[in-house]
């Protein structure tokens, strides 16, 4: 029997595969800590100043220009996302809004109550905050970037630009600088319209189903990061179904406990590694006797 380098390989990952998957647990459950804080962002109200985009970068320490450059409409007549230099970005979706106004979205991590990227990071360098944060810690990171491929929402970037030192960039919810001193996030103090609502995430939850239950000729019936993906702690309301301003339709299940049913399933009682290298000792036994 001849075995070359891409067949060693692929009966390596589907044996590995095969005997990770058989320890998946196949019921999916969750819960909410309601009690964790949160964000609330009524599109609705939005005018598309992006002054949460000044805001987040000066409070980062990340590039900014003048204000009033941001008044500047012109850069969002192309769709954006985050990038290893913008946390957050606003989006513009003409005639989507109500009485045929545009519709602008704000764009930046969804800190997800079970979130895919810290179940998928190997290292913690991502964690839960009990608080309601996804966290990111920069000491920890060894550069995988596992966690941009978990992620629903596409939303960590990496500074491939960065030669020495990279890092992961994504929203924070300014958790050290602000939260942990009794301060809003910089984005949702700098809102001129107040489109954003900070709090205890089961107040901005009532709040947002209030708003839809008082002006249903306003809102659709949907509470966007209520349910996704487990529940997020940012959450949207808004005049035009979600799917058409390319926030994505995704299930209510926790796609973070497929990873770790996992990646616990490989590295219990470390039988993961040795059992990895036991199939790597026993494909190379056999490339070995058909090259003699």
């Amino acid at each position: 029997m001849t075995i070359n380098r891409k067949d060693f390989l692929r009966t390596v990952g589907v044996l590995t595969g095969a005997a990770s998957i058989s320890t998946l647990n196949a019921s999916i459950q969750h819960n909410v800590d309601l009690d964790r804080l949160g964000v609330l962002s009524d599109l609705t109200l939005c005018i598309g100043c992006r002054k949460c985009e000044f805001a987040c970068n000066k409070s980062h320490g990340l590039p900014y220009e003048s204000i009033d450059k941001y008044d500047d409409p012109s850069i969002m007549e192309n769709f954006r996302r985050p990038t290893s230099t913008q946390h957050t970005v606003v989006n513009r979706y003409p005639e989507k809004g109500n009485n045929g106004l545009p519709l602008d979205v704000k764009v930046q991590c969804m800190h997800c109550e079970h979130p895919a990227c810290a179940s998928a990071c190997i290292v913690g360098a991502l964690q839960k905050d009990p608080k309601g944060p996804v966290t990111y810690d920069a000491a920890k990171c060894i550069g995988c970037r596992y966690c941009m491929v978990a992620c629903p929402f596409q939303v960590p970037q990496y500074q491939y630009d960065n030669a020495l030192t990279p890092i992961l960039m994504k929203c924070d919810l300014c958790y050290d600088q602000n939260i942990k001193n009794g301060q809003l996030p910089s984005c949702v103090a700098m809102c001129p319209r107040e489109v954003m609502v900070f709090g205890q995430r089961k107040d901005v939850l009532a709040l947002a189903h209030e708003r839809i239950r008082t002006h249903p000729d306003r809102y659709i019936d949907h509470v966007y990061g209520e349910n996704e993906v487990g529940g997020t702690s940012w959450m949207y309301i808004s005049s035009e179904p979600f799917e058409n301003i390319d926030l994505p339709t995704l299930s209510y299940e926790c796609p973070s406990h497929l990873t770790e049913n996992i990646q616990h399933g490989i590295f219990k009682g470390f039988s993961g590694p040795i059992l990895l290298f036991g199939l790597l000792g026993l494909a190379m036994k056999l490339y070995r006797k058909d090259e003699e």
